[in-house]
């Protein structure tokens, strides 16, 4: 009798056994999913099987993942005046935990990170329960305040198919009036000296320089290699206000619009960690530290 058909579907079940291995190792082995995006691309990950994922999404893009009302995660905010400047905002939650180490990551069970809109315009990502919002931040009138939960995914915590949110009313003064500032004498007949890159950045043993222009990085995201311990500065000119946020360093820098902003950290933790601005959701770059 012959054997090739026995040959033929030995082979055939030796490829199917090496493409299941080669699957295993592309996808992991049930590791939590990465903490970054390629930059240029879309951050939302939309993984885990925690509640339902929905169609619906925030206003900002990101879909609902509805959980039942019973142990869902809860929030409330209230916005206390600083003593020299802006407003001292706490973050009350219930059935949830501050994640940042994870964010990006897999949604998990009452985790994540919160985001802060003014009248609808993100400001800022949330990591803990405390953040000052300078009074620079809220033109003058009456504004609505609004904190909404994130799962690590970035997708919106929901419970009945609106999102997990909370919001307060806030009044911004005139310029230099905002909620508690305050002056110690008459203006200064001319600016004071604008700190000087080199000033900004003491001794950076790498420079990362990025403009922001009608929503285009340049130059291209990349990624910017590190060693541990070293220091890196980031010189950012943007054309329109924005926030600069390092994840994984939780840093974060107010950015004027055309004016250049510099960030220096030390490159202390190991990993790829992306650079991103928080109101037009670019990424700037990655730190890839060793």
């Amino acid at each position: 009798m012959p054997r090739a058909p026995r040959r033929t579907f030995r082979t055939a079940a030796l490829i199917a056994v090496l493409l299941f291995f080669a699957g295993v190792a592309a996808t992991g082995c049930g590791g939590r999913a990465t903490t970054h995006h390629k930059p240029g691309t879309s951050h939302e990950q939309a993984s885990g099987s925690v509640g339902l994922l929905l169609e619906t999404e925030d206003g900002a893009g990101h879909r609902l993942r509805e959980v039942p009302a019973g142990g869902a995660p809860e929030v409330r905010i209230t916005a206390r005046p600083d003593t020299e400047d802006g407003w001292n905002l706490h973050l009350e939650v219930k059935h949830f935990r501050f994640t940042p180490d994870s964010t990006g990551g897999a949604a998990l069970p009452g985790a994540g990170h919160a985001h802060l809109e003014l009248d609808g315009r993100k400001l800022a990502r949330l990591y803990g329960p405390w953040f000052h919002l300078p009074a620079a931040q809220v033109p003058e009138g009456a504004h609505t305040l609004t904190v909404r939960l994130y799962a690590d995914d970035h997708t919106a915590w929901a419970v009945a198919g609106k999102p997990v949110e909370a919001a307060v009313p806030l009044t911004g003064g005139a310029p230099g009036q905002g909620a508690g500032a305050h002056s110690h004498g008459p203006a200064p007949a001319t600016p004071p000296k604008a700190t000087t890159p080199e000033a900004a950045a003491p001794q950076a043993d790498r420079t990362v320089t990025v403009t922001i222009r009608d929503g285009k990085v340049a130059p291209a995201p990349g990624r910017t290699e590190l060693k541990r311990g070293e220091r890196v500065a980031l010189r950012v000119t943007s054309d329109r206000p924005d926030t600069l946020h390092v994840h994984g360093y939780d840093k974060e820098l107010a950015l004027p619009a055309g004016q250049e902003a510099t960030l220096t950290l030390t490159a202390d933790r190991t990993g790829l960690f992306e650079v991103e601005t928080h109101g037009s959701r670019l990424v700037l770059t990655q730190l890839l530290v060793r």
